[in-house]
């Protein structure tokens, strides 16, 4: 974990926990990452870079302590799971406020963000202990069936938008699983990143996880590390395809979460007024700085007048009450007045928003657009701001094709009467996720593969475990012994039947029982046994 330097918020001077036990870093990082408050510009604190030695120390560690963090009973394992979520709880405030500081997330949304993390370490604490393997159906004499061990050391690459629940979830199914982990938060929130690993390993084994802080070139670095088996990473596109290719040459499992560019559409015969709640709540919440966020909204036409008003007055209520927090910085909020200047200039129009604010901070209004068309970068490219742009379509098959034309496949949300239309949706809809009239929400344990440039993999809920484990298969036949009762003799005996050789895709390992080829064996003096017949572990 990599050093901080002192502040005049003193983030770094806090006793006893400023270094914790799992520190990784010695000040020789290759530079350092300083972080203002989006919300007035002040200082927030300093964090020292880890150098690559460090990132790779980091795993060198991690990669010591799994053997026997694998051999821990999983049942142990999530009782310091249930630990850790109990410790991440009693400091949830501070954590929270120190969210706020550096991204601007306003306080209630930081603290559901730091308790949702800790009860999905319970969530994983309960269910990974009932993470098992399945009886397989082979010879009467036999037994067959699947275990799964976990994949080693697992790199977490995590984000800034709710950065404690979104590691809890991909830390915790590693952890829970046997794996350790070497987590790098988001170089946007380097503080936070590193309270919670200290909160977690306070509670956790000696180098079972190890935090390093740093930006996109630490990143790579654990990235590249050998000894990474698996990679989570939850971010951007553009990092998430080079982290892609680097592991086709490790070898590492990756799973991604990636950017996304969320369509609504919003069919005839809903009411508008309703409508507009769904898509300012999808657009607006968390200043757009979700990654399912309402980026497209596509409305049809008999409706479009009462909806646009709507939206409109759900965007300007919102200014008038200051209740969107900041962007996350300057820099984020140039790209999103970027995409709305171009916007603007190819024909849309701002009916609320749509201009920075003078004074300090990377403050930014919610914005709705209209007469947007398809070729905007607005309605191509994730935006990540608080921003809806509003196409008006001539029936629901041209915002399904509107709608489905698009490079990322996160998720999609339909506001709809027609349980024809929202049956069409979730048939064709290339994303991840549909959400039928609700743009959040949904029912525990679902999980979702993405799309497209979104990524690839269950990043959450219980196939995540899936992906964090690697599934055996055993087979166990019956020996023969001496004739006396004594020990076995040296020969392994294969059921084969008289004058047949097994295959493993025989009826009973699985295979197709109408299957020709098997090869005649009469008159072979032992059966001939097949390399890659699972009996012999081939």
């Amino acid at each position: 974990m990599s050093r901080p330097t002192t502040g005049p918020t003193g983030l770094a001077e806090r006793a006893p926990h400023a270094v914790p036990a799992a520190a990784v870093g010695t000040g020789t990082g290759t530079g350092t990452l300083t972080v203002l408050d989006p919300r007035d510009d002040s200082f927030v604190g300093s964090v020292v870079e880890a150098g690559r030695e460090e990132v790779a120390d980091a795993v060198r560690r991690a990669r010591s302590a799994q053997d026997a963090w694998m051999r821990t009973p999983a049942a142990d394992r999530g009782v310091l799971l249930h630990a850790a979520a109990t410790a991440l709880r009693e400091r949830a405030d501070e954590m929270a406020a120190l969210n706020g500081r550096e991204t601007g997330k306003p306080f209630d949304d930081a603290l559901g963000g730091v308790l949702a993390g800790a009860d999905t370490l319970r969530q994983y604490a309960e269910i990974g202990p009932l993470h098992r393997g399945r009886s397989l159906v082979g010879a009467r004499d036999a037994a067959d069936f699947t275990i799964d061990q976990p994949r080693g050391v697992v790199a977490v690459i995590t984000p800034w938008n709710d950065p404690v629940a979104v590691a809890c979830g991909l830390i915790g199914a590693a952890l829970v699983t046997g794996s350790t982990v070497v987590h790098k938060p988001s170089e946007r929130c380097p503080h936070v990143g590193r309270m919670l690993g200290e909160v977690l390993s306070g509670v956790l084994p000696p180098e079972v996880l190890m935090t390093v802080s740093g930006g996109g070139a630490v990143g790579a670095a654990l990235t590249e590390q050998p000894d990474v088996d698996a990679i989570a990473h939850v971010g951007s596109t553009a990092t998430g395809r080079r982290i892609a290719r680097v592991a086709a040459l490790t070898g590492a499992h990756v799973v991604l979460e990636n950017g996304g560019d969320d369509a609504l559409i919003v069919d005839a015969g809903v009411d508008p007024v309703w409508a507009a709640e769904q898509a300012a709540v999808g657009a607006f919440a968390n200043a757009g700085q979700i990654c399912t966020s309402v980026e497209r909204v596509f409305v049809h036409r008999e409706i479009a007048p009462a909806f646009v008003e709507a939206l409109a007055a759900e965007a300007t209520r919102r200014n008038g009450r200051h209740e969107l927090g900041p962007l996350v910085d300057r820099r984020l909020r140039d790209e999103v007045q970027r995409q709305v200047d171009e916007a603007l200039a190819s024909g849309a129009s701002a009916l609320v928003g749509g201009a920075v604010p003078s004074g300090p901070g990377a403050w930014y209004p919610a914005t709705v657009l209209v007469d947007c068309g398809p070729r905007m970068t607005i309605m191509q490219e994730e935006t990540f701001g608080p921003v809806a742009p509003v196409q008006v379509v001539a029936d629901f098959d041209e915002a399904l094709a509107l709608a489905s034309a698009n490079r990322y496949g996160l998720a999609a949300t339909v506001l709809t009467g027609s349980i024809a239309n929202a049956n069409r949706a979730v048939a064709e809809l290339p994303v991840g996720a549909v959400k039928i009239n609700a743009v959040f929400g949904g029912a525990p344990g679902g999980s979702a593969q993405p799309r497209g440039e979104s990524g690839a993999g269950f990043g959450y809920g219980p196939e995540l475990l899936d992906e964090m484990t690697l599934t055996k298969v055993v087979h166990y036949g019956s020996p023969v012994l001496t004739a006396t009762g004594g020990a076995p003799t040296d020969e392994v005996a294969v059921d084969a039947g008289p004058g047949r050789t097994p295959h493993p895709q025989d009826p009973a390992e699985g295979g197709d029982p109408d299957a020709e080829g098997a090869s005649d064996a009469e008159g072979d003096d032992q059966p001939r046994v097949h390399p890659g017949q699972p009996a012999e572990g081939g």
